[in-house]
């Protein structure tokens, strides 16, 4: 059953925000993937919505399927046929919110190669055989800092430093970063953040790229 709330507060950076509804004690989170807007506008503070709500591992309502409900004047020059204009307006300086890809088309093949390459040189015995548990333990520990980070910034506790979680991701756990900002949709939309992801992602598989060519060089 659809339920109808205002946006009391959007994060247009992290693109998330929360969903004030009468059938609701608390807020409702709401994520800009699960906004379906009309014709393109932004999500934005005091605006009235329909959503379906979901409860996922016992954290609190969460708004699926958000619809903004038409404005009364819009739905008055329908009934009496007048011409819904070709071109939405939109707010000078404010673009559509649009969720970026996962890039899993490229993220996954990357993934399974690399995990190839580590069995192949701890097989070469040019790494120790540590290196293969380590390398996933490292994965956890990064997914598990992401949790920790979206937990801390709904809770508004202290918050998991961004750096932290570069370096986590440059010294191999880059896989379990990817899987945690799409399980977790957590530090998904921001551009800055994912630009810099995917240059620790580049710079550790060619690190390892080097290691290998170096070490096939004859001594």
């Amino acid at each position: 059953m659809r339920k109808e709330g205002t946006i009391v507060r959007w994060d247009e950076t992290k693109g998330f925000g929360f969903i004030r509804s009468g059938a609701f004690a608390q807020d409702v989170f709401v994520h800009v993937r699960d906004y379906r807007p009309h014709s393109g506008e932004a999500p934005r503070p005091g605006q009235r919505v329909t959503f379906e709500d979901i409860h996922v591992g016992g954290k609190g309502p969460r708004a699926v399927a958000v619809q903004p409900v038409a404005a009364p004047e819009a739905s008055v020059r329908r009934d009496r046929g007048a011409r819904a204009p070709s071109t939405p307006r939109r707010e000078p300086g404010r673009r559509p919110v649009r969720a970026p890809g996962s890039g899993a088309g490229i993220a996954l093949p990357l993934m399974a190669a690399y995990g190839f390459a580590l069995a192949w040189l701890v097989w070469q015995r040019q790494v120790p055989w540590w290196v293969l548990p380590a390398s996933f333990i490292l994965n956890l520990a990064t997914f598990f800092a992401y949790w920790q980070d979206k937990y801390a910034a709904r809770k508004r506790r202290w918050r998991v430093k961004e750096d932290t979680l570069h370096l986590m991701s440059l010294a191999g756990g880059w896989g379990g970063a990817w899987f945690a900002q799409q399980v977790l949709r957590h530090k998904s939309v921001k551009a800055s953040f994912r630009s810099t992801y995917r240059a620790t992602v580049t710079l550790h598989c060619a690190a390892l790229l080097g290691f290998w060519w170096l070490s096939r060089a004859p001594g």
